[in-house]
């Protein structure tokens, strides 16, 4: 999976807030974090809910490379159910770089494997649901940084962060994959009428 994004933030503004996990997390719905190891590692907990099932992971998030002269970051995320017997693991790469008006643009590129309840959805679901979910990241982060500088919320640190609620994202991707669907429909159709 590969996610694009661009901020207004100049990029050390931005690689700076990447590589703070108590900001990060405020914009990860569902997730808090746990406890601070070191400069490099995080115990954390993200909690997922579709209709009556929520899904919780305890896991251990650890930056494998940082590499500030260019402004690219590697990560490794290991979780397990804390009820169940589902795993996840996922890697995640990030580049920063400058854009002509002063902005950032970021490109991450991800590799996950899971398994338990979750996998029940199937895997373009849980594709569409991380899609949307990165999506909310950015929104999120873009809320932070335009408006740095201003007070800033602070992160939640309960035990139990509110769970993401997964039936709008589930919504939200069939909604997505039925307009790709007739879009296609639509563009065979006309294909065949000028033949």
């Amino acid at each position: 999976m590969t996610e694009t994004f661009e901020l207004a933030a100049p990029i050390q503004e931005v690689w700076e807030f990447l590589l703070d996990p108590p900001r990060v997390v405020t914009c990860m719905p569902g997730a808090a974090l746990d406890e601070v190891l070191d400069d490099r590692t995080f115990l954390g907990t993200i909690r997922v809910k579709v209709g009556p099932i929520v899904t919780s992971y305890k896991g251990r998030v650890e930056f494998v490379d940082v590499d500030a002269a260019a402004f690219r970051i590697e990560m490794l995320a290991d979780g397990r159910e804390t009820s169940g017997n589902g795993n996840a693991r996922a890697t995640m790469a990030s580049r920063l770089s400058s854009r002509p008006d002063g902005g950032t643009q970021v490109v991450a590129e991800a590799n996950a494997e899971v398994t338990g309840r979750i996998m029940q959805f199937g895997q373009g679901m849980i594709e569409g649901i991380s899609h949307q979910l990165f999506q909310d990241f950015v929104t999120r982060a873009r809320e932070r940084l335009d408006t740095a500088g201003e007070a800033q919320p602070a992160a939640d640190t309960s035990d139990a962060p509110e769970p993401i609620s997964a039936i709008g994202l589930l919504l939200r991707t069939l909604w997505a994959a039925i307009r790709r669907l007739f879009s296609r429909l639509l563009r065979l159709g006309r294909g065949e009428t000028r033949a």
